[in-house]
């Protein structure tokens, strides 16, 4: 398992790499919800792929013995889970109301839509 997880992550980045340089509005923010998750993982993989018991120490013991799973990583990913889906909720409105108001997803027209708008 721990020699696939990081075949999967590169692929994971650069098919987000692939998606971020396509001039689609919807392409670009699936190429950043790819490109988070894909970090999730590699966060993930960085803390260890362990089996072990919660790091939780009994009240008579000093130091934890046996094998443990290490909170803090699973506290971070945790934390950019949520973050992650806000960010999703916002691109989605925002590729909805971009969208309605130009008519297009694609980048190029909307620059060329900017340059209509200063001449007049």
């Amino acid at each position: 398992m721990e020699l696939i997880l990081p075949f999967l992550i590169g692929i994971l980045f650069s098919a987000s790499l692939y998606l971020i340089l396509h001039r689609h509005f919807f392409k670009l923010i699936l190429g950043l919800i790819l490109f988070g998750l894909a970090t999730n993982l590699f966060l993930f993989v960085i803390g260890r792929l362990t089996r072990g018991g919660s790091a939780i120490i009994g009240p008579e013991e000093k130091v934890a013995t046996e094998p443990f799973a290490d909170p803090v990583p699973q506290a971070l990913l945790l934390t950019a889970i949520v973050i992650g889906f806000g960010i999703q909720a916002f691109a989605i409105v925002l590729i909805k109301r971009v969208y309605q108001s130009f008519g297009t997803n694609d980048l190029d027209d909307m620059n060329t839509t900017d340059q209509i708008e200063e001449k007049h």
